[in-house]
């Protein structure tokens, strides 16, 4: 697949719109990330990140979703310094502010800050309990919004029990 989604975007970036070439840059970048690449899916995802903030703003659906992406492949970088940085003083105020609480996406970046204070190599007992806050707040609103046995509800319970266990070794 991946051969494949490169030729796609060499051919979108020559013939297409930017509209075009940010959905072909991000479907590459997310190829990437899957196959563990996640320096060069970095690269891309700051991109367009760019990208759709200079176009629609930073409070822009689309735009909040590029910059999940990055925050996203910043974690796994465990370049969480960054990643908390670009979540809670840009994507998350912008988010709240756009789309809501309780918006999925909002949820989403609530995580994504949750797991780079647990995970960032300097990380302190307090970077804990205040990920193991926001984890259960997430864990509430999509079970309130999503229902129980909605999978990203599953996947909140789980981090935040996670999240507890690695606080009672703490």
């Amino acid at each position: 697949a991946l051969p494949v989604l490169e030729a796609n975007l060499a051919l979108t970036r020559r013939y297409f719109s930017q509209e075009n070439i940010l959905v072909a840059q991000t479907n590459f970048a997310a190829c990437l990330s899957e196959l563990g690449r996640h320096d060069e899916a970095l690269v891309l995802k700051r991109d367009s990140y760019a990208r759709e903030v200079a176009m629609f703003g930073v409070s822009d659906e689309n735009a909040l979703m590029s910059g999940n992406n990055v925050a996203v492949s910043l974690n796994k970088l465990l370049i969480c310094d960054e990643a908390r940085t670009l979540v809670g003083d840009q994507l998350l105020p912008a988010a709240l502010k756009s789309l809501g609480a309780d918006h999925n996406l909002t949820l989403k970046l609530n995580q994504v800050l949750a797991t780079a204070l647990a995970n960032d190599p300097k990380r302190t007992r307090d970077d804990l309990l205040e990920a193991e806050t926001i984890m259960q707040d997430v864990a509430q609103r999509r079970r309130r919004v999503f229902g129980p046995m909605h999978p990203s509800t599953s996947e909140a319970d789980n981090n935040l029990s996670y999240l507890r266990a690695r606080l009672a070794r703490a």
